[in-house]
C-alpha cells in the first residue's frame, strides 16, 4: 500500500530555480484555458515570483490573453492600462490606486516587476496582441460608480447625469460598510434597484455607445459595464453583512467568478480564446467541495464554480505551501504591514507532510493518481492577518488537498514579500542558528 509519504517522495519534481521548474506543469496546462494560481498567504515572496514566472512562460508558450488577480477592478485597471501603453502613468505610479488595506497585497516588489515585464512584452504589439491585468474583487463599491459616471460623462452626459442621481444613495462619506448598516437597518433608501437599472442601460445602450471602431473603444465600453456589475454585487455583499442569512464569502466568490467568465467572453468577442491566469489566495482557488468550507459551512469558492461552470477539463488548480519561514502581515485589520516568522508547520497538516517527506522545494503533481493524499489533514491559510499565537484556531482548516487542487509548489522555507510602503513596524529579522526550533 502506497502511504502519502511514498507518493511524495515517488512523485515530487526538486525545483532548481530556473525557468525549467515549470515545464511539468505547463504539460499539465495543455490545452486548457483557465490556470489558476494560489497562495498560502498574501504575504510570501516567493509565491509572487513563481506565480509571475510561471505567467511569463503562459503568456509567451501557451497564447494566455489576460491575468486576473485578486484585487479590485478599477486598481488593476490602472495597471493594466500601463501595461497596455495607453496613458502617461510611470511604473510607480501606476500602482496609487491601491490605497485600500492591505497595500502590500500588490503594491510589492514582485507585482511591481511583473507589471515592468508586461509593459515590455505588450510594447509594440498590435493592441488585440497585447496581455491584460485585471480584478476580481468585489471591495470597489464607491470607486466603480464613479468610474461609471466618468465614461458615462464622455460619451452620454444626460446618462451620467441619470448614473450621478442613481448612484446618489450609496454615498455615506465613501464608506461601503456603513452603506451597508444604514441600508439593511432601514436608516437609508436601498441603491439595489438604482445599480441594477444603470447596468441594464448601459448594456442595452453599448451599440449606440460604440461609435468608434477599434479595440480600445471596446475595451473602455467593457470596463464600464464591469464597474457597473461591480456596483450592483458590492451593494448586495455589503447589504448582506448586516442581518442577512446570506452568506457573504460565497457572494464575493460568486462575483469573481462571474468576472472570469465576463472577461473570458470578452477576449472571445475580440476575437480571442479566453485564456486567463488567475491569482488569487488558497482559499479561493483550491475547490472548496474537499474542504472544511464545503463539508460544513456550505461555502463555495471560485475554484469550484471555475470546475462546475467550465468544465475540470478547461481549469488547472495549482496550490502554494510552505513550512516556515517569514510574512508580511498585519496583526489586526488595517493596522500595518509587519515583517512576521511563520511557525514551523503543524503536526498532522499538509505542509509537515511535505516538509517531512519531501526534497525541500518541490511540484508535486496531484489528480487521480493521489489517491493516499485523499484522506482529510489540516491545511495552513494565512491571509493579510497572521496570529502565530492562535495559529491552530486562526489559521488551519480540514481539506482533502489530492482533490483540491490538480497540483502544489512546496517552497519549505519561505520570504516576506518587500512592500513599497514599509513602515517602521516592517524590519526583517536575522534567523537565528536554532530557528526554527528555539533551543
Amino acid at each position: 500500500m502506497t502511504t502519502p509519504q511514498d507518493y511524495v517522495l515517488d512523485n515530487a519534481i526538486p525545483l532548481d530555480g530556473r525557468s525549467s521548474d515549470y515545464d511539468r506543469l505547463l504539460e499539465q496546462v495543455g490545452e486548457r484555458s483557465l490556470v489558476l494560481l494560489g497562495e498560502a498567504s498574501h504575504g510570501t515572496a516567493e509565491f509572487y515570483r513563481m506565480r509571475a514566472e510561471i505567467t511569463r512562460r503562459l503568456i509567451r508558450e501557451k497564447g494566455f490573453e489576460a491575468v486576473i488577480v485578486e484585487a479590485d477592478w478599477p486598481d488593476a485597471l490602472r495597471l493594466n492600462r500601463y501595461a497596455r501603453g495607453e496613458d502617461d502613468d510611470t511604473l510607480k505610479s501606476a500602482f496609487d490606486d491601491f490605497q485600500r488595506f492591505p497595500h502590500w497585497m500588490w503594491r510589492n516588489t514582485e507585482v511591481h516587476d511583473f507589471i515592468g515585464w508586461l509593459k515590455e512584452y505588450n510594447a509594440g504589439k498590435h493592441a488585440d496582441e497585447q496581455v491584460g491585468f485585471h480584478g476580481l474583487d468585489i471591495y470597489s463599491l464607491h470607486r466603480s460608480a464613479e468610474a461609471v459616471i466618468e465614461y458615462l460623462e464622455g460619451i452620454d452626459p444626460e446618462q451620467a447625469r441619470i448614473a450621478r442621481e442613481g448612484y446618489g444613495c450609496l454615498d455615506h462619506g465613501g464608506d461601503p460598510v456603513r452603506y451597508g448598516h444604514d441600508a439593511a437597518f432601514g436608516l437609508s433608501r436601498i441603491c439595489e434597484d438604482a445599480a441594477v437599472r444603470l447596468l441594464a442601460d448601459l448594456l442595452k445602450k453599448s451599440t449606440g455607445y460604440l461609435r468608434e471602431d477599434g479595440r480600445r473603444s471596446r475595451d473602455e465600453q467593457f470596463f464600464a459595464e464591469q464597474n457597473a456589475r461591480v456596483v450592483v454585487n458590492a451593494e448586495h455583499y455589503y447589504r448582506a453583512m448586516f442581518g442577512s442569512r446570506v452568506d457573504t464569502w460565497n457572494l464575493r466568490d460568486e462575483h469573481m467568478t462571474d468576472t472570469i467568465a465576463e472577461l473570458r467572453e470578452h477576449l472571445r468577442r475580440q476575437g480571442g480564446q479566453g485564456k486567463l491566469v488567475v491569482w488569487a489566495h488558497n482559499s479561493h482557488l483550491g475547490d472548496a467541495e474537499f474542504t472544511d468550507m464545503g463539508w460544513h459551512r456550505g461555502q463555495h469558492n471560485v475554484g469550484q464554480l471555475v470546475r462546475h461552470r467550465f468544465g475540470a477539463e478547461q481549469a488547472l488548480l495549482v496550490g502554494f505551501t510552505t513550512h516556515t519561514g517569514f510574512v508580511s502581515a498585519a496583526r489586526d485589520w488595517d493596522g500595518p504591514v509587519e515583517h512576521r516568522k511563520v511557525r514551523p508547520s503543524m503536526e498532522g497538516s499538509v505542509e509537515r507532510l511535505l516538509h517531512d517527506s519531501g526534497p525541500g522545494d518541490f511540484y508535486l503533481p496531484l489528480g487521480e493518481r493521489a489517491a493516499p493524499l485523499k484522506e482529510p489533514q489540516w491545511e495552513r491559510a494565512i491571509g493579510v492577518i497572521y496570529r502565530p499565537e492562535s495559529e491552530r484556531i486562526s489559521h488551519y482548516f480540514k481539506a482533502s488537498v489530492a482533490q483540491q487542487f490538480d497540483a502544489v509548489f512546496h517552497v519549505d522555507e519561505t520570504r516576506a514579500v518587500e512592500p513599497f510602503d514599509k513602515g517602521e513596524l516592517w524590519r526583517p529579522e536575522e534567523v537565528p542558528d536554532t530557528y526554527p526550533f528555539g533551543v
